[in-house]
């Protein structure tokens, strides 16, 4: 706890907020048999409150990196675990009215909770940039950790950003119905799915790119930790060429309307190309220019 407190206090505050909020849901899960959206009531919560301890702890971390724009990357930080406790009072908030919160706009009130949900997870993604290029900037005295972090970052970026994808109106939507956006593509939103993910079994679902694209923060890191003395830039770049080509991958079979674990032939091909191209990177030979030798560490990025 101690080291906790070492680093960004607000972001710590607010993932153990978020900490003591799982047992809350999961009681909710256990007593309340309410079913939203095809998933029990308390199932959305639950998942939220587990990715963001993962991800506002990271950041908190992360934070303690930065030697560029100190002051700021504070700042954005502590914006960052206020957007986020926001967003968790909405969602949490229309659980307990028994409403749909994400895609709502059946009464002005849902409406406005919606408008305000989109307002501060488009404030944490531009916090969240503002970190990144903070992290961009920065210079690390363990290159290969560095590197991991800032790419982590810039994947999850793009997944935070890939979000966006499920409040575009849906082919036969009508705003009139009381629901603009779906998670799901090609099937009714609360069809057959998934255990514990909810993520739908017949038909495409935009939160599977949103998750793996967000959660790259941990996975980078977390694979030079696992390399521990054997990790490389080069492994780095290449497990970074591997998860932001999968994170496109899904983002493709779901846009297509395909479920995860039906991948038809398009699909394979995809995985095999991101395969190759992750092998290339972490195997290809090192150049080297007439007369000189260059290590393969010189010639890795900066």
């Amino acid at each position: 706890m101690t080291r906790l407190l070492h680093l960004h206090r607000p972001l710590v505050l607010f993932s153990l907020l978020m900490a003591a909020m799982i047992p809350v849901s999961l009681v909710g899960l256990a007593v309340d048999d309410r079913v939203l959206a095809g998933s029990p009531i308390w199932l959305k919560p639950l998942k939220f409150f587990i990715s963001l301890v993962l991800y506002g702890l990271t950041l908190a971390w992360v934070l303690k990196f930065t030697t560029r724009w100190r002051k700021l990357t504070w700042w954005a930080g502590t914006v960052l675990a206020v957007g986020g406790t926001v967003e968790m009072v909405a969602i949490v908030g229309q659980v307990v009215r028994g409403r749909q919160s994400h895609f709502n706009v059946a009464t002005s009130f849902d409406a406005a909770v919606f408008a305000v949900m989109a307002v501060t997870i488009t404030v944490v993604w531009a916090m969240h940039a503002i970190i990144s290029a903070s992290l961009l900037l920065t210079r690390f005295t363990d290159r290969v950790a560095g590197w991991a972090v800032r790419l982590g970052m810039a994947i999850s970026l793009v997944g935070l950003a890939l979000g966006a994808l499920m409040t575009r109106p849906k082919p036969g939507q009508n705003p009139a119905d009381g629901i603009v956006g779906a998670h799901s593509v090609g099937v009714p939103d609360g069809g057959p799915q998934m255990a514990v993910t909810g993520w739908s079994t017949t038909g495409g679902d935009l939160r599977i790119p949103h998750f793996v694209g967000i959660h790259a923060l941990q996975v980078l890191p977390l694979v030079v930790m696992l390399l521990g003395s054997r990790a490389t830039v080069r492994a780095v770049w290449a497990a970074a060429t591997g998860y932001g080509g999968l994170t496109a991958l899904v983002t493709w079979q779901a846009l297509r309307g395909q479920p995860l674990l039906q991948p038809d032939a398009l699909t394979l091909a995809g995985l095999a190309a991101v395969l190759l191209a992750t092998a290339v990177v972490a195997w290809a030979p090192t150049r080297r220019t007439t007369g000189t030798a260059r290590t393969e560490k010189a010639v890795q990025p900066a």
